[in-house]
């Protein structure tokens, strides 16, 4: 239905000009609906009971306190609209912030910076994904996680190759086996390979489900951050 259908759109940010300036672009694009746009957290949440949406995109901070109502509004519609997909966008690259989203399950959730927003192709594979169940992660973000996982001392990260390591990174910004093949100049046969062997390292088990493997890989990433 999705495929076919529009995606019906709340749109919630604080700051005009960005607000303003994101609506005008999803609205030129096919296939979105921006059934209404929001500057605060009880805006939007009335909005959501309004209007149904398919699809949530919400700034981190939004009056009334400025802090982490986008995340908050996000953990409420898991439960009341459990359907409702959610794009958190945010300013800079915080791990914590994006642990805070996924912690009670990845799927219909992506996390992506505010940058991203000017490339189209992104951000609307990213409301897709979401609409359909799937997740997304801004890959600044999978990085610093990588990064820190990589520091800690016996990680078994330490185990994976450099092409594993890479492939995981891929894994972890969403990507199926066959876009992972395709950025890295690679058969999907290998792809497959690489990344049982890197399920196996890391003591996961293998999932087929692409939101399943983000929230398996970042779960994982995730251990040392707590």
């Amino acid at each position: 239905m999705l495929a076919t259908m529009a995606l019906r759109l709340v749109l919630a940010e604080d700051n005009y000009l960005v607000r303003e300036g994101v609506r005008q672009l999803l609205e030129a694009q096919d296939g979105i609906d921006v059934v209404a746009v929001c500057e605060d957290l009880p805006s939007l949440e009335r909005a959501v009971e309004e209007h149904a949406p398919d699809v949530v995109m919400t700034d981190i901070r939004m009056p009334p306190s400025l802090r982490d109502e986008g995340l908050r509004a996000a953990e409420r519609l898991r439960d009341t609209h459990p359907g409702v997909g959610v794009v958190v966008l945010s300013q800079y690259a915080e791990p914590e912030y994006a642990l805070a989203l996924l912690e009670k399950g990845a799927a219909g959730r992506a996390y992506l910076l505010k940058d991203r927003v000017s490339d189209v192709g992104q951000l609307l594979n990213a409301l897709r994904e979401v609409a359909g169940g799937g997740s997304v992660i801004d890959p600044a973000v999978v990085e610093v996680l990588v990064a820190a996982r990589s520091r800690a001392r016996g990680s078994p990260l330490e185990e994976l190759t450099p092409r594993e390591r890479e492939v995981l990174q891929h894994m972890a910004e969403g990507k199926n086996n066959a876009a992972i093949a395709e950025s890295m100049s690679l058969t999907e046969r290998a792809v497959e390979k690489h990344i049982n062997s890197i399920f196996s390292k890391l003591g996961l088990s293998e999932e087929t489900a692409i939101h399943r493997r983000v929230k398996a890989t970042l779960t994982y990433l995730a251990a040392t951050q707590r």
